[in-house]
Parts: structure tokens; C-alpha cells; sequence
């Protein structure tokens, strides 16, 4: 399966994606994983990288596109993957098309976890507290899942208009939530 999840911070993406990946024996890619092993590691992506997150500014579209489709150019990914934090732009939504296009592929469901904004503001700021995350205020929380609203609407609308979009409840226990998810899930596509 050729899988995206979307979802506010705060939602579990993280946690879900490693979870159905394993599930489905398919890789969960995430492009923030990426970034920060890259910028670990010192490589040229990641000195790049790091300069530029380190001036504010945001990773551009081409360098973001380049290490997904280098990614899901691995072995392990063949049979599909299961991408978070990617796309996050109509750029990025057009490029990925193209390098499925390329390959013969296509996604099979972009999962939404949909989540109460109080709830998971909550759970942010205990998360902040236990971890010592002094910038993460209730301001903060609040401003990042509004930013993520912006940007993420016309990207859920347009894979809700290409029939792919499948929203799954993701408040409640971690593993109802794995189960929903998997309920939700269409059969996959077999490549023609």
C-alpha cells in the first residue's frame, strides 16, 4: 500500500504510522526523521538543511521533493510506504504524483486522524511540561495547529476530491485508534 497521514501536531501521526507501517510491512517515511538523521550525521543535505531551519526559514519544495523520491527509490519501499509530513505543499502534492506517475504507482488512501483541538492542546502542554519544553506554550500549541489548518485544508480537500481522503477518529486509546485506522483502510490497488 501507498499510504499518507495527515493530522494536526499532536494527533499521534508518529506513533500511528510506525504502527501501521509495521502492520502492513511497508516503511514509514518521515520527512522530519530525514532532516534530523541528515543534520546528525553532517552530511551535505543536512548542513543544508540545518542552515536553513537554522535562519526561520522553511526547506524548500525542490530539496524536500529530491530526498522523497530518493527515498522511496529504496528496496525496502517497493511495495509501498506510508509517508508523514509529506506532502505539505500543492508543489509537493504535484511532484509526488509525478514520481508514482513515473513508477507506474499511485497512492492507495490519504488518512486524516481527526482530533478535538482542546484535547490535544491539552495532551501538548503535559507533554511540554513532562519534557521540559519551556516554548511550548498554550500561544505556541494553538498557533502551530492553526498554521496546520491553513495548510493542510487544501491538501485534504484535494485528495477528498480525488476520492482518497479516508478521516479516522484518532482521540481515544492507541491501540483503537491502530485498529480504526486498519478497519478505514480501502484494499489495495494492484498495479496495472
Amino acid at each position: 500500500m501507498r499510504l499518507i497521514i495527515l493530522g494536526p501536531p499532536g494527533a499521534g501521526k508518529g506513533t500511528q504510522a510506525a504502527r501501521i507501517a509495521e502492520r502492513l510491512s511497508i516503511p514509514a517515511i518521515s520527512t522530519g526523521d530525514i532532516f534530523r538523521t541528515n543534520i546528525k550525521e553532517q552530511t551535505e543535505l543536512g548542513r543544508k538543511v540545518e542552515a536553513i531551519l537554522a535562519s526561520g526559514g522553511y526547506v524548500p519544495d525542490e530539496v524536500t521533493n529530491e530526498i522523497v523520491e530518493d527515498r522511496l527509490s529504496w528496496p525496502d519501499a517497493s511495495n509501498g510506504f506510508l509517508l508523514d509530513g509529506y506532502p505539505r505543499t500543492a508543489g509537493q502534492v504535484d511532484a509526488l504524483d509525478g514520481m508514482l506517475g513515473r513508477h507506474g504507482h499511485r497512492l492507495d488512501a490519504v488518512l486524516e486522524l481527526t482530533v478535538d483541538e482542546d484535547a490535544v492542546v491539552e495532551r501538548l502542554l503535559k507533554r511540554a511540561e513532562i519534557e521540559g519544553r519551556a516554548d511550548d506554550t498554550e500561544d505556541v500549541i494553538r498557533e502551530r495547529q492553526a498554521i496546520y489548518r491553513r495548510e493542510t485544508a487544501p491538501l485534504a480537500e484535494h485528495y477528498a476530491d480525488a476520492g482518497l481522503l479516508v478521516q479516522v477518529d484518532g482521540m481515544g486509546d492507541v491501540d483503537e485508534v491502530t485498529d480504526r485506522i486498519i478497519t478505514a483502510l480501502p484494499t489495495p490497488h494492484t498495479e496495472d
